[in-house]
Protein backbone atom coordinates (compact mmCIF):
# COMPACT_ATOMS: atom_id res chain seq x y z
CA UNK A 1 0.00 0.00 0.00
CA UNK A 2 2.90 2.29 0.59
CA UNK A 3 4.15 1.96 -2.75
CA UNK A 4 0.91 2.49 -4.08
CA UNK A 5 0.52 5.74 -2.09
CA UNK A 6 3.99 6.69 -3.29
CA UNK A 7 3.16 6.06 -7.18
CA UNK A 8 0.07 8.34 -6.69
CA UNK A 9 0.84 10.98 -4.89
CA UNK A 10 4.73 10.87 -5.52
CA UNK A 11 5.10 10.19 -9.17
CA UNK A 12 1.95 10.42 -11.32
CA UNK A 13 2.33 13.36 -13.86
CA UNK A 14 0.69 16.16 -12.20
CA UNK A 15 -2.29 16.91 -14.68
CA UNK A 16 -3.16 13.64 -14.83
CA UNK A 17 -3.11 13.45 -10.61
CA UNK A 18 -4.63 16.74 -10.24
CA UNK A 19 -7.39 15.54 -12.43
CA UNK A 20 -7.49 12.26 -10.85
CA UNK A 21 -8.10 13.26 -7.51
CA UNK A 22 -9.88 16.41 -7.94
CA UNK A 23 -12.51 15.87 -10.24
CA UNK A 24 -14.35 13.32 -8.16
CA UNK A 25 -14.48 16.23 -5.58
CA UNK A 26 -15.57 18.40 -8.01
CA UNK A 27 -18.39 16.05 -9.03
CA UNK A 28 -19.63 15.93 -5.30
CA UNK A 29 -18.72 19.21 -4.46
CA UNK A 30 -21.32 20.67 -7.25
CA UNK A 31 -23.93 17.91 -6.00
CA UNK A 32 -23.34 19.51 -3.23
CA UNK A 33 -24.00 22.74 -4.42
CA UNK A 34 -27.33 21.41 -6.35
CA UNK A 35 -29.15 19.70 -3.36
CA UNK A 36 -28.48 23.51 -1.34
CA UNK A 37 -29.97 25.02 -4.29
CA UNK A 38 -32.68 22.58 -4.57
CA UNK A 39 -33.80 23.13 -0.82
CA UNK A 40 -33.95 26.91 -1.82
CA UNK A 41 -36.27 26.40 -4.58
CA UNK A 42 -38.47 23.96 -2.95
CA UNK A 43 -38.59 26.60 -0.22
CA UNK A 44 -38.73 29.75 -2.54
CA UNK A 45 -42.18 27.61 -3.63
CA UNK A 46 -43.91 28.11 -0.25
CA UNK A 47 -43.08 31.74 0.03
CA UNK A 48 -40.58 34.43 0.50
CA UNK A 49 -40.80 34.89 4.08
CA UNK A 50 -39.84 31.01 3.92
CA UNK A 51 -36.89 31.73 1.64
CA UNK A 52 -36.05 34.92 3.81
CA UNK A 53 -36.04 32.61 7.12
CA UNK A 54 -33.45 29.88 5.48
CA UNK A 55 -31.27 32.87 3.94
CA UNK A 56 -31.08 34.16 7.47
CA UNK A 57 -29.86 30.82 8.62
CA UNK A 58 -27.63 30.36 6.55
CA UNK A 59 -24.69 32.25 8.88
CA UNK A 60 -25.03 29.51 11.29
CA UNK A 61 -24.95 26.57 8.85
CA UNK A 62 -22.25 28.47 7.51
CA UNK A 63 -20.45 28.69 10.62
CA UNK A 64 -20.79 24.76 10.93
CA UNK A 65 -19.63 24.19 8.27
CA UNK A 66 -16.59 26.20 9.10
CA UNK A 67 -16.17 24.35 11.83
CA UNK A 68 -16.08 20.89 10.13
CA UNK A 69 -14.02 21.86 7.29
CA UNK A 70 -11.73 23.87 9.33
CA UNK A 71 -10.91 21.22 11.62
CA UNK A 72 -10.86 18.27 8.45
CA UNK A 73 -8.12 21.26 6.76
CA UNK A 74 -5.88 20.68 9.64
CA UNK A 75 -6.78 16.56 9.30
CA UNK A 76 -5.65 16.98 5.96
CA UNK A 77 -2.90 18.84 5.71
CA UNK A 78 -1.18 16.69 9.10
CA UNK A 79 -2.19 13.51 7.72
CA UNK A 80 -0.89 14.20 4.30
CA UNK A 81 2.90 15.10 5.25
CA UNK A 82 2.93 11.86 7.60
CA UNK A 83 2.33 9.73 4.42
CA UNK A 84 4.38 11.83 2.88
CA UNK A 85 7.22 11.52 5.28
CA UNK A 86 6.05 7.47 5.45
CA UNK A 87 5.28 8.06 9.49
CA UNK A 88 1.77 5.62 9.19
CA UNK A 89 1.73 5.34 13.11
CA UNK A 90 1.60 9.39 13.34
CA UNK A 91 -1.06 9.31 9.84
CA UNK A 92 -3.69 6.69 11.89
CA UNK A 93 -3.83 8.85 15.03
CA UNK A 94 -4.24 11.71 12.55
CA UNK A 95 -7.25 10.20 11.39
CA UNK A 96 -8.87 8.62 14.45
CA UNK A 97 -8.30 12.05 16.49
CA UNK A 98 -9.90 13.74 13.65
CA UNK A 99 -13.29 11.78 14.18
CA UNK A 100 -13.26 12.79 17.46
CA UNK A 101 -13.56 16.42 16.76
CA UNK A 102 -15.83 15.99 14.71
CA UNK A 103 -18.03 14.88 17.18
CA UNK A 104 -17.10 17.05 19.80
CA UNK A 105 -18.01 19.29 17.33
CA UNK A 106 -21.16 18.15 16.83
CA UNK A 107 -22.24 18.49 20.57
CA UNK A 108 -21.53 22.26 20.72
CA UNK A 109 -23.99 22.80 18.07
CA UNK A 110 -26.46 20.64 19.81
CA UNK A 111 -26.00 23.37 22.46
CA UNK A 112 -26.01 26.42 20.34
CA UNK A 113 -29.52 25.35 18.48
CA UNK A 114 -30.93 24.18 21.88
CA UNK A 115 -29.50 27.34 23.65
CA UNK A 116 -29.15 30.17 20.95
CA UNK A 117 -32.10 30.00 18.03
CA UNK A 118 -34.73 31.97 19.15
CA UNK A 119 -32.11 34.77 20.44
CA UNK A 120 -30.47 34.62 16.89
CA UNK A 121 -33.77 35.34 15.33
CA UNK A 122 -34.82 38.09 17.00
CA UNK A 123 -31.42 39.87 16.84
CA UNK A 124 -31.36 39.44 12.82
CA UNK A 125 -35.17 39.72 12.33
CA UNK A 126 -36.27 42.88 14.14
CA UNK A 127 -39.42 44.36 14.08
CA UNK A 128 -38.42 48.07 12.94
CA UNK A 129 -40.18 50.81 14.74
CA UNK A 130 -43.35 52.27 13.03
CA UNK A 131 -44.20 48.56 11.49
CA UNK A 132 -47.48 47.94 10.18
CA UNK A 133 -49.67 45.00 12.03
CA UNK A 134 -49.11 43.01 8.49
CA UNK A 135 -45.29 44.08 8.49
CA UNK A 136 -44.84 42.48 11.96
CA UNK A 137 -47.37 39.85 11.36
CA UNK A 138 -44.77 38.82 8.39
CA UNK A 139 -41.36 39.29 10.38
CA UNK A 140 -42.76 37.15 13.67
CA UNK A 141 -43.83 34.12 10.81
CA UNK A 142 -40.28 34.49 9.46
CA UNK A 143 -38.81 34.34 13.10
CA UNK A 144 -40.73 30.87 13.86
CA UNK A 145 -39.84 29.33 10.36
CA UNK A 146 -36.14 30.64 11.20
CA UNK A 147 -36.19 28.99 14.40
CA UNK A 148 -37.39 25.84 13.64
CA UNK A 149 -35.08 25.18 10.52
CA UNK A 150 -32.25 26.30 12.70
CA UNK A 151 -32.85 24.06 15.64
CA UNK A 152 -33.18 21.30 13.46
CA UNK A 153 -30.17 21.76 11.33
CA UNK A 154 -27.95 21.98 14.51
CA UNK A 155 -29.62 19.37 16.26
CA UNK A 156 -29.14 16.65 14.04
CA UNK A 157 -25.44 17.67 12.61
CA UNK A 158 -23.53 15.00 13.24
CA UNK A 159 -23.36 13.79 9.75
CA UNK A 160 -22.26 16.80 8.89
CA UNK A 161 -19.22 17.19 10.76
CA UNK A 162 -18.19 13.31 10.75
CA UNK A 163 -18.91 13.31 6.59
CA UNK A 164 -16.35 16.01 6.03
CA UNK A 165 -13.45 14.09 7.89
CA UNK A 166 -14.49 11.14 6.03
CA UNK A 167 -14.20 13.05 2.60
CA UNK A 168 -10.67 14.67 3.68
CA UNK A 169 -9.60 11.39 4.97
CA UNK A 170 -10.58 9.79 1.86
CA UNK A 171 -8.92 12.56 -0.54
CA UNK A 172 -6.00 12.75 1.60
CA UNK A 173 -5.09 9.21 0.49
CA UNK A 174 -6.01 9.55 -2.94
CA UNK A 175 -9.55 7.92 -3.01
CA UNK A 176 -11.60 10.98 -4.32
CA UNK A 177 -14.04 8.40 -6.20
CA UNK A 178 -15.06 7.04 -2.75
CA UNK A 179 -15.55 10.53 -1.05
CA UNK A 180 -17.75 11.06 -4.06
CA UNK A 181 -19.72 8.41 -3.79
CA UNK A 182 -20.74 8.74 -0.33
CA UNK A 183 -21.61 12.78 -0.96
CA UNK A 184 -23.88 11.70 -3.83
CA UNK A 185 -25.88 9.49 -1.54
CA UNK A 186 -26.75 12.46 0.80
CA UNK A 187 -27.18 14.26 -1.73
CA UNK A 188 -29.33 12.38 -3.55
CA UNK A 189 -30.92 11.49 -0.36
CA UNK A 190 -31.78 15.28 0.18
CA UNK A 191 -32.76 16.04 -3.27
CA UNK A 192 -35.31 13.00 -2.83
CA UNK A 193 -36.42 13.96 0.07
CA UNK A 194 -36.92 17.76 -0.08
CA UNK A 195 -40.58 18.09 -1.86
CA UNK A 196 -41.75 14.78 0.01
CA UNK A 197 -41.22 16.19 3.28
CA UNK A 198 -41.95 20.06 2.69
CA UNK A 199 -44.97 19.72 0.93
CA UNK A 200 -46.25 16.33 2.56
CA UNK A 201 -45.78 13.85 -0.90
CA UNK A 202 -46.83 10.13 -0.38
CA UNK A 203 -48.53 10.12 3.26
CA UNK A 204 -45.62 12.29 5.00
CA UNK A 205 -46.71 15.50 7.21
CA UNK A 206 -46.49 18.69 5.33
CA UNK A 207 -43.22 20.32 7.33
CA UNK A 208 -42.28 23.24 5.50
CA UNK A 209 -39.18 24.63 6.06
CA UNK A 210 -38.62 22.40 8.70
CA UNK A 211 -39.22 19.37 6.52
CA UNK A 212 -36.13 21.01 4.09
CA UNK A 213 -33.81 20.63 7.14
CA UNK A 214 -35.19 17.16 8.22
CA UNK A 215 -34.35 15.98 4.31
CA UNK A 216 -31.00 17.81 4.91
CA UNK A 217 -30.14 16.01 8.19
CA UNK A 218 -31.04 12.54 6.96
CA UNK A 219 -29.09 12.56 3.77
CA UNK A 220 -26.26 13.72 6.07
CA UNK A 221 -26.35 11.17 8.24
CA UNK A 222 -26.71 8.46 5.43
CA UNK A 223 -23.74 9.78 3.22
CA UNK A 224 -21.49 9.72 6.72
CA UNK A 225 -22.55 6.00 7.10
CA UNK A 226 -21.27 5.41 3.71
CA UNK A 227 -18.51 7.28 4.13
CA UNK A 228 -17.30 5.82 7.54
CA UNK A 229 -17.77 2.15 5.80
CA UNK A 230 -15.14 3.16 3.35
CA UNK A 231 -12.44 4.37 5.34
CA UNK A 232 -13.02 1.67 7.83
CA UNK A 233 -12.78 -0.84 4.96
CA UNK A 234 -11.71 0.36 2.06
CA UNK A 235 -8.81 2.96 2.83
CA UNK A 236 -5.70 0.99 3.27
CA UNK A 237 -3.34 3.50 4.33
CA UNK A 238 -4.98 4.41 7.51
CA UNK A 239 -6.74 2.92 9.91
CA UNK A 240 -8.97 4.32 12.48
CA UNK A 241 -9.60 3.21 15.62
CA UNK A 242 -11.88 3.00 18.15
CA UNK A 243 -11.83 0.43 20.84
CA UNK A 244 -9.50 1.66 23.13
CA UNK A 245 -8.74 5.14 21.54
CA UNK A 246 -7.71 7.82 23.56
CA UNK A 247 -7.28 11.80 22.41
CA UNK A 248 -3.97 12.76 21.37
CA UNK A 249 -3.25 15.87 22.87
CA UNK A 250 -0.19 16.38 21.17
CA UNK A 251 -1.71 15.17 17.71
CA UNK A 252 -5.01 17.78 18.40
CA UNK A 253 -2.36 20.46 18.92
CA UNK A 254 -0.96 19.49 15.23
CA UNK A 255 -4.51 19.58 13.80
CA UNK A 256 -5.74 22.77 14.96
CA UNK A 257 -2.24 24.62 14.43
CA UNK A 258 -3.69 24.62 10.55
CA UNK A 259 -7.35 24.14 11.53
CA UNK A 260 -8.23 26.48 13.84
CA UNK A 261 -7.00 29.40 11.92
CA UNK A 262 -9.25 27.81 8.55
CA UNK A 263 -11.92 27.79 11.18
CA UNK A 264 -11.49 31.21 11.53
CA UNK A 265 -11.07 31.85 8.51
CA UNK A 266 -14.49 30.73 7.11
CA UNK A 267 -16.12 31.44 10.34
CA UNK A 268 -15.16 35.13 9.12
CA UNK A 269 -17.48 34.54 6.17
CA UNK A 270 -20.16 33.90 8.60
CA UNK A 271 -19.78 37.07 10.30
CA UNK A 272 -19.49 38.60 6.65
CA UNK A 273 -23.00 37.50 6.38
CA UNK A 274 -24.32 38.36 9.36
CA UNK A 275 -22.83 41.88 9.10
CA UNK A 276 -24.57 42.24 5.46
CA UNK A 277 -27.75 40.47 6.33
CA UNK A 278 -27.72 43.34 9.43
CA UNK A 279 -27.28 46.05 6.37
CA UNK A 280 -29.66 44.54 3.43
CA UNK A 281 -32.80 44.10 6.41
CA UNK A 282 -32.12 48.22 6.46
CA UNK A 283 -33.76 48.29 2.98
CA UNK A 284 -35.86 45.26 2.91
CA UNK A 285 -36.59 41.35 3.94
CA UNK A 286 -36.15 40.93 -0.20
CA UNK A 287 -32.94 42.14 -0.33
CA UNK A 288 -31.86 39.76 2.25
CA UNK A 289 -33.21 37.03 0.70
CA UNK A 290 -31.25 37.96 -2.78
CA UNK A 291 -27.99 37.67 -0.43
CA UNK A 292 -29.32 34.72 0.44
CA UNK A 293 -29.90 33.52 -3.39
CA UNK A 294 -26.76 34.73 -4.63
CA UNK A 295 -24.83 32.42 -2.15
CA UNK A 296 -26.85 29.62 -3.38
CA UNK A 297 -26.02 30.50 -6.77
CA UNK A 298 -22.31 30.98 -6.39
CA UNK A 299 -21.59 27.52 -5.03
CA UNK A 300 -21.75 26.14 -8.10
CA UNK A 301 -18.83 28.25 -9.39
CA UNK A 302 -17.00 28.49 -5.85
CA UNK A 303 -17.82 24.78 -5.27
CA UNK A 304 -15.90 23.19 -8.30
CA UNK A 305 -12.55 25.95 -7.31
CA UNK A 306 -12.62 24.13 -3.67
CA UNK A 307 -12.66 20.45 -5.25
CA UNK A 308 -9.71 21.71 -6.86
CA UNK A 309 -8.29 23.38 -4.35
CA UNK A 310 -8.91 20.17 -1.81
CA UNK A 311 -7.01 17.95 -4.49
CA UNK A 312 -4.21 20.48 -4.37
CA UNK A 313 -3.84 20.50 -0.46
CA UNK A 314 -2.95 17.08 -0.65
CA UNK A 315 -0.65 16.66 -3.97
CA UNK A 316 1.07 19.63 -2.51
CA UNK A 317 1.13 18.44 1.24
CA UNK A 318 2.23 14.95 0.33
CA UNK A 319 5.22 16.68 -1.72
CA UNK A 320 6.40 19.26 0.55
CA UNK A 321 6.57 16.16 3.23
CA UNK A 322 8.79 14.50 0.21
CA UNK A 323 10.77 17.32 -0.71
CA UNK A 324 9.57 17.66 -4.21
CA UNK A 325 9.40 21.12 -5.02
CA UNK A 326 9.03 20.47 -8.79
CA UNK A 327 6.24 18.99 -8.40
CA UNK A 328 5.01 21.59 -6.17
CA UNK A 329 5.26 24.30 -8.96
CA UNK A 330 3.46 22.03 -11.93
CA UNK A 331 0.34 21.96 -9.28
CA UNK A 332 0.60 25.36 -8.50
CA UNK A 333 0.71 26.13 -12.08
CA UNK A 334 -2.41 23.64 -13.37
CA UNK A 335 -4.05 24.57 -10.27
CA UNK A 336 -4.38 28.55 -11.08
CA UNK A 337 -5.30 28.16 -14.88
CA UNK A 338 -8.15 25.81 -13.48
CA UNK A 339 -9.63 27.63 -11.00
CA UNK A 340 -8.88 30.98 -12.96
CA UNK A 341 -11.15 29.25 -15.93
CA UNK A 342 -13.75 28.24 -13.51
CA UNK A 343 -14.50 31.81 -11.64
CA UNK A 344 -14.39 33.45 -15.42
CA UNK A 345 -16.98 31.06 -16.92
CA UNK A 346 -19.35 31.72 -13.35
CA UNK A 347 -18.71 35.37 -14.22
CA UNK A 348 -19.92 35.49 -17.86
CA UNK A 349 -22.98 33.42 -16.64
CA UNK A 350 -23.64 36.01 -13.78
CA UNK A 351 -23.94 38.50 -16.51
CA UNK A 352 -25.58 37.08 -19.58
CA UNK A 353 -28.38 35.03 -17.33
CA UNK A 354 -29.08 36.55 -14.18
CA UNK A 355 -32.54 36.58 -14.97
CA UNK A 356 -32.96 33.29 -15.69
CA UNK A 357 -30.73 31.68 -12.44
CA UNK A 358 -33.50 34.33 -9.99
CA UNK A 359 -36.26 32.82 -12.02
CA UNK A 360 -35.48 29.62 -10.60
CA UNK A 361 -36.17 30.95 -7.10
CA UNK A 362 -39.45 32.36 -8.10
CA UNK A 363 -38.48 36.13 -8.00
CA UNK A 364 -40.79 38.43 -8.07
CA UNK A 365 -40.21 42.12 -9.80
CA UNK A 366 -38.99 43.54 -6.45
CA UNK A 367 -36.50 40.89 -6.37
CA UNK A 368 -35.40 40.81 -9.89
CA UNK A 369 -34.75 44.66 -9.52
CA UNK A 370 -32.41 43.88 -6.79
CA UNK A 371 -31.04 41.17 -7.99
CA UNK A 372 -29.95 41.48 -11.92
CA UNK A 373 -27.41 44.29 -10.47
CA UNK A 374 -26.15 42.14 -7.48
CA UNK A 375 -25.41 39.22 -9.38
CA UNK A 376 -23.51 40.87 -11.89
CA UNK A 377 -21.96 43.33 -9.74
CA UNK A 378 -20.56 40.79 -7.35
CA UNK A 379 -19.64 37.68 -10.34
CA UNK A 380 -16.58 40.35 -11.37
CA UNK A 381 -14.81 39.44 -8.25
CA UNK A 382 -14.63 35.74 -9.11
CA UNK A 383 -11.86 35.54 -11.22
CA UNK A 384 -9.81 37.80 -8.49
CA UNK A 385 -11.26 34.99 -5.77
CA UNK A 386 -9.26 32.18 -7.69
CA UNK A 387 -6.39 33.03 -6.95
CA UNK A 388 -6.71 34.30 -3.49
CA UNK A 389 -8.32 30.72 -2.66
CA UNK A 390 -5.26 28.73 -4.49
CA UNK A 391 -2.78 30.69 -2.98
CA UNK A 392 -4.89 30.38 0.75
CA UNK A 393 -4.65 26.25 -0.33
CA UNK A 394 -0.68 26.39 -0.45
CA UNK A 395 -0.61 27.60 2.76
CA UNK A 396 -2.76 25.02 4.30
CA UNK A 397 -0.90 22.53 2.66
CA UNK A 398 2.11 23.48 3.97
CA UNK A 399 0.93 24.31 7.46
CA UNK A 400 1.08 27.80 7.40
CA UNK A 401 -2.92 28.15 7.77
CA UNK A 402 -2.57 31.44 9.23
CA UNK A 403 -1.46 33.55 5.92
CA UNK A 404 -4.77 32.36 5.17
CA UNK A 405 -5.95 33.68 8.26
CA UNK A 406 -4.93 37.33 7.83
CA UNK A 407 -6.48 37.16 4.20
CA UNK A 408 -9.77 36.69 4.97
CA UNK A 409 -9.80 38.62 8.11
CA UNK A 410 -8.76 41.85 5.80
CA UNK A 411 -10.97 40.29 2.72
CA UNK A 412 -13.99 40.14 4.65
CA UNK A 413 -14.23 41.78 7.99
CA UNK A 414 -11.62 45.07 7.89
CA UNK A 415 -12.54 46.05 4.32
CA UNK A 416 -15.74 44.09 2.96
CA UNK A 417 -18.48 44.81 5.55
CA UNK A 418 -17.00 49.10 6.43
CA UNK A 419 -17.21 49.28 2.71
CA UNK A 420 -20.61 47.86 2.15
CA UNK A 421 -21.84 49.97 5.38
CA UNK A 422 -20.24 52.82 3.38
CA UNK A 423 -21.45 52.69 -0.04
CA UNK A 424 -24.98 51.94 1.18
CA UNK A 425 -25.21 55.32 2.90
CA UNK A 426 -23.44 57.42 0.29
CA UNK A 427 -25.20 55.57 -2.79
CA UNK A 428 -27.92 53.36 -1.79
CA UNK A 429 -28.73 49.39 -1.94
CA UNK A 430 -27.13 48.71 -5.41
CA UNK A 431 -23.73 50.50 -4.34
CA UNK A 432 -23.20 47.55 -1.67
CA UNK A 433 -22.86 44.63 -3.86
CA UNK A 434 -19.10 46.50 -5.25
CA UNK A 435 -17.46 46.16 -1.80
CA UNK A 436 -16.86 42.45 -2.93
CA UNK A 437 -14.62 43.64 -5.84
CA UNK A 438 -12.71 46.27 -3.52
CA UNK A 439 -11.95 43.68 -0.94
CA UNK A 440 -11.01 40.95 -3.19
CA UNK A 441 -8.87 43.09 -5.29
CA UNK A 442 -6.99 44.21 -1.92
CA UNK A 443 -7.03 40.53 -1.12
CA UNK A 444 -5.33 39.25 -3.83
CA UNK A 445 -2.57 42.04 -3.81
CA UNK A 446 -1.65 40.44 -0.02
CA UNK A 447 -2.22 37.00 -1.11
CA UNK A 448 0.48 37.35 -3.61
CA UNK A 449 2.96 39.45 -0.57
CA UNK A 450 2.13 35.80 1.14
CA UNK A 451 2.94 34.08 -1.52
CA UNK A 452 6.12 35.49 -2.31
CA UNK A 453 7.27 34.97 1.14
CA UNK A 454 6.34 31.48 1.52
CA UNK A 455 7.85 30.21 -1.75
CA UNK A 456 11.22 31.97 -0.54
CA UNK A 457 11.27 30.64 2.72
CA UNK A 458 9.48 27.14 2.37
CA UNK A 459 9.31 25.84 -1.50
CA UNK A 460 12.38 26.91 -2.77
CA UNK A 461 15.07 25.49 -0.85
CA UNK A 462 13.36 22.47 -1.27
CA UNK A 463 16.20 19.50 -2.11
CA UNK A 464 15.43 15.81 -3.45
CA UNK A 465 17.72 13.73 -2.30
CA UNK A 466 20.07 12.30 -4.33
CA UNK A 467 19.56 8.86 -5.47
CA UNK A 468 22.80 8.69 -7.55
CA UNK A 469 24.81 9.44 -4.01
CA UNK A 470 22.94 7.30 -1.79
CA UNK A 471 23.42 4.26 -4.27
CA UNK A 472 27.19 5.08 -4.24
CA UNK A 473 26.97 4.99 -0.58
CA UNK A 474 25.21 2.19 0.34
CA UNK A 475 27.51 0.40 -2.55
CA UNK A 476 30.70 1.35 -0.37
CA UNK A 477 29.00 0.40 2.76
CA UNK A 478 28.36 -2.96 1.49
CA UNK A 479 31.91 -3.30 0.10
CA UNK A 480 33.59 -2.36 3.77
Amino acid sequence: MERVQENKMGTMPIGKLLMGVSVPIVISMIVQALYNVVDSIFVAKLSENALTAVSLAFPVQNLMIAVGVGTAVGVNSLLSRRLGEKNFEAANRAASNGIFLAIISWLAFVLVGLLLSTTFFNAVAPIPVGATAAEAASILEIRAMGVSYMMVVTIGSPGLFISIINERLLQATGRSVYSMVSQLVGAITNIVLDPIMIFGLLGFPKMGVTGAALATIIGQILGMLVGLYFNIAKNHDIKIQIKGFRPGLKTIKHIYQVGLPSIVMQAIGSAMVFGLNLILAAFSTTAVAVMGVYYKLQSFVFMPVFGFNNGMISIIGYNYGARNKERIRQTLRIGLLVCAGIMLAGTVAFWLIPEVLLGFFDASPHMLEIGVPALRSISLCFPLAAISIVFSGVFQALGQGVYSLIMSLVRQLVLILPLAWLLSRLWGLHAVWYAFILAEGAGIVLATLFFAHVWKSRIKPLQLPNPTKEAADALAEISD
